[in-house]
């Protein structure tokens, strides 16, 4: 244990006892979001991406570990355990070197090798191999004819041995490794055609490209397209270098290998040599290089070289994967961070032709106050009567914004609303990103939710909740039904999952959660709590009424000390009499925050306005960051954190963000222009650009290029989704619904 600390000590450059205390929290059952807010004295203040990545690194050592101890017992218990090879698995870096260790000695499948071996050709292979022969070749194979065990001539005898050292020389770890690191750093990736017709992946018809700088999503795209079966796609390296690289390390000089020639290493089939007599008189045992030059290069084609370039492949692939995932989890962390619009009555709006348009008006806390359908775009195109029962509802409640679906018939849609408003004043409408809302609609949680709703009707009410919260609506979907990301059905559904997961549990954590408003979905992302839990909690509340402070969570069952510990935090109770109920101050620190609010003479009863905050920062100033700590009892991040939460109490993190931007009116593709400049939403970020909304019905895209007035590696250095940005129309293609915008100096 004190190795594999030393070693995340030094990877991610951390004081020991501060990767020690992390690996114990999570041993003893903390979750991430309680580690990284309230024992932030223990690990140095490190944030959830840094102690997630720290604790992903800790499994994978320990993963390391428990294989390199398993592979010294497998070895161990065939006998052939030696200190070199302890020496060797004790100092492999990737369980790729332990597995290549390790291959020699796996129990195969049967192959041309094994059969060889079972004939007794082992000790033949060995003598060429090690130019231990005497005599010419065929003389030496003669030794070995065993008409029982099917070695009827020389021809087999040679053959067979041939086939165990081209396995021996596939199986040899620093080959391998070699030959790895060369295909990885000069291999090239093709890719060809293997249909006539057109399709989204021509660009990959006739394509090459070298591995270092393959791309990742152009990886996901060509591996789509070979799965459906577009392209024949392959791994080239140049054949010559790579069989230098095994002479070299077999120690078979250029002209032994070549049979004479200095210059190329080109080198007889193996079954030409098995037809050449070996007459040689040198001590050498003349054929033997020559032989293993032969077996080498039918080792290298037929085992080598395919079983690299399935690893290479593997490995582009889970880079490439491992890339999207990133990209992904960075995009849906500022979509559920999107500032809520509150205090609004809201009406969802789910476009639609043949079936109607369905329509839901919710309060300002989310109930559901009113359905119903409408039929303003084709065929039906009955305009007037939807703009006046839209307009009685949006009166009848004082519905103030208007959440339209982006769906099918969302541009038409849009043009409806904006042409209704108006005649209507302080009412605006935002187009809202409807990916997941059929998935939401059909799911248990909405059944148990709306039992007596229609299914079409559930999602109306899903988009309107997703613009006043999009954080709490959002957590009731799969992450990977939001829509902010690129292949993820081509992704390793776990590792998606878990990362995803990750990322909604720490935006959950960080904004906090109304104890008694909060759905079961939203609850079961808090730190400690899981479904059941969450479930709990909401029968509690429905059985028993309102929370009326934090310490009435102990009563709900199976919410035991551990749970309520993880819990407590990040749970808001705005009912309580107990003003830091409503904070981010967990329950254990209660008594330091009344001792920071006594060094200013104040008491928690005067947590109201800024009066305190104004009395608090001039005492610590006076008094001394360290000297508070130290009377209240906790460590200085503890003290900074307290003194924000007292600041503002039941302060919600997302309202610092810029505003969502609501519209009134509406721009069609034909109005844009190049060179006009407007503000958009980022509604995705991905490899090679962002695309941005701009009020139109197709997002423009700006591609990573145009993205600033420097060189920019990825997107995501530039913006994110949500983010306002300024932008300038360079080009528009109406045919094939293409905005071409730039961020360059506008």
């Amino acid at each position: 244990m004190e190795k594999l600390i030393s070693q995340l000590s030094l990877e991610f450059n951390r004081a020991y006892e501060q990767v020690e205390n992390v690996i114990t929290l999570i041993e003893e059952g903390c979750t991430i979001p309680f580690i990284a807010r309230y024992r932030k004295e223990l690990h140095g203040s490190m944030d959830d991406e840094l102690l997630r990545n720290l604790a992903d690194r800790h499994d994978y050592l320990c993963n390391m570990n428990t294989r390199r101890n398993e592979i010294i017992s497998s070895i161990d218990k065939q006998g052939k355990l030696t200190d070199e090879l302890i020496a060797a698995i004790e100092q492999a870096t990737t369980l790729a070197k332990l597995e290549d260790i390790y291959r020699p000695y796996k129990q195969k499948r049967r192959t041309r090798a094994t059969v060889a071996r079972e004939k007794g050709l082992e000790p033949l292979a060995a003598a060429i191999f090690a130019h231990e022969v005497k005599t010419t070749l065929e003389e030496l194979a003669a030794e070995y004819i065993d008409i029982e065990k099917g070695v009827e001539t020389v021809e087999d005898a040679l053959r067979g041995a041939s086939d165990i050292i081209a396995e021996d020389i596939s199986d040899n770890a620093e080959i391998r490794g070699l030959l790895r690191t060369a295909v990885m750093e000069r291999g090239t990736l093709n890719s060809t055609a293997t249909r006539d017709e057109d399709s989204v992946y021509r660009l990959y018809y006739d394509f090459k490209e070298t591995l270092p700088r393959l791309q990742s999503h152009r990886i996901l795209a060509i591996n789509r397209a070979e799965k459906e079966k577009y392209l024949k796609v392959s791994i080239q390296i140049d054949n010559e270098a790579a069989l230098r690289i095994i002479y070299s390390k077999l120690g078979l000089s250029s002209r032994s290998a070549t049979g004479g020639s200095p210059q190329k290493a080109q080198v007889q089939p193996a079954s030409e040599l098995l037809q050449t007599k070996q007459t040689s008189s040198r001590s050498d045992g003349g054929g033997s290089p020559q032989f293993v030059a032969n077996s080498a290069k039918d080792s290298y084609e037929r085992l080598l070289f395919p079983s690299i370039e399935r690893e290479a492949r593997t490995a582009l692939t889970d880079t490439a994967s491992e890339q999207a995932i990133k990209m992904f989890a960075l995009n849906l962390k500022p979509t559920l961070m999107q500032p809520p619009v509150k205090n609004m009555v809201t009406m969802g709006f789910d476009p639609a032709y043949r079936t109607g348009c369905k329509i839901a008006v919710v309060d300002e806390t989310g109930k559901l106050l009113e359905t119903g359908v409408v039929y303003p775009t084709a065929p039906h195109n009955k305009t007037e009567q939807a703009a006046i029962t839209l307009t009685s509802m949006i009166k009848r409640h004082k519905v103030k914004a208007i959440a339209i679906g982006n769906g099918t018939a969302s541009k038409e849609s849009e043009i409806f609303i904006a042409d209704m408003l108006k005649g209507l004043n302080g009412v605006s409408y935002m187009m809202v990103n409807e990916a997941g809302a059929s998935v939401y609609s059909a799911s248990k949680l909405a059944t148990t939710e709306f039992p007596d709703l229609d299914v079409s009707l559930r999602s109306a009410v899903s988009i309107a909740r997703r613009l006043q919260d999009p954080l709490a609506e959002l957590v009731k979907i799969d992450p990977k039904s939001i829509g902010v990301g690129q292949y993820q059905h081509d992704m390793p559904a776990a590792r998606l999952d878990s990362a995803l997961g990750d990322v909604v549990e720490d935006c959950v954590n960080a904004v906090g959660v109304d104890m008694n408003t909060a759905s079961p979905a939203l609850l079961s992302y808090v730190s400690g709590l899981n479904s059941t839990t969450a479930n709990n909690i909401v029968a509690y509340r429905e059985e028993n009424g309102v929370f009326t402070s934090r310490s009435q969570i102990k009563k709900v069952p199976k919410i035991g000390k551990k749970a309520f510990e993880q819990c407590a935090g990040f749970l808001r109770i705005p009912e309580s009499k107990n003003v830091l109920d409503n904070t981010g101050v967990h329950p254990e620190s209660y008594k330091a925050a009344e001792k920071i609010l006594e060094i200013c003479g104040s008491s928690l009863k005067d947590v109201t306005g800024t009066g305190v905050v104004k009395d608090l920062n001039d005492k610590i100033k006076e008094v001394g960051m360290s000297k508070v700590a130290e009377f209240s009892g906790v460590g200085t991040p503890t003290v900074i954190d307290i003194i924000n939460e007292l600041k503002k109490p039941g302060r919600d993190p997302r309202d610092e963000l810029p505003p969502t931007m609501l519209r009134t009116d509406v721009m069609d593709i034909k109005d844009l222009a190049s060179g006009m400049v407007m503000k958009g939403t980022v509604r995705n970020v991905i490899d090679f650009g962002a695309f941005v909304d701009i009020g139109v019905h197709q997002d423009g895209l700006v591609h990573v290029s145009e993205l600033a007035n420097r060189f920019v590696k990825h997107p995501s250095e530039v913006v994110k989704v949500g983010d306002i940005v300024d932008v300038r129309v360079v080009s528009v293609d109406e045919g094939k619904k293409r905005i071409s915008l730039s961020m360059k100096e506008i």
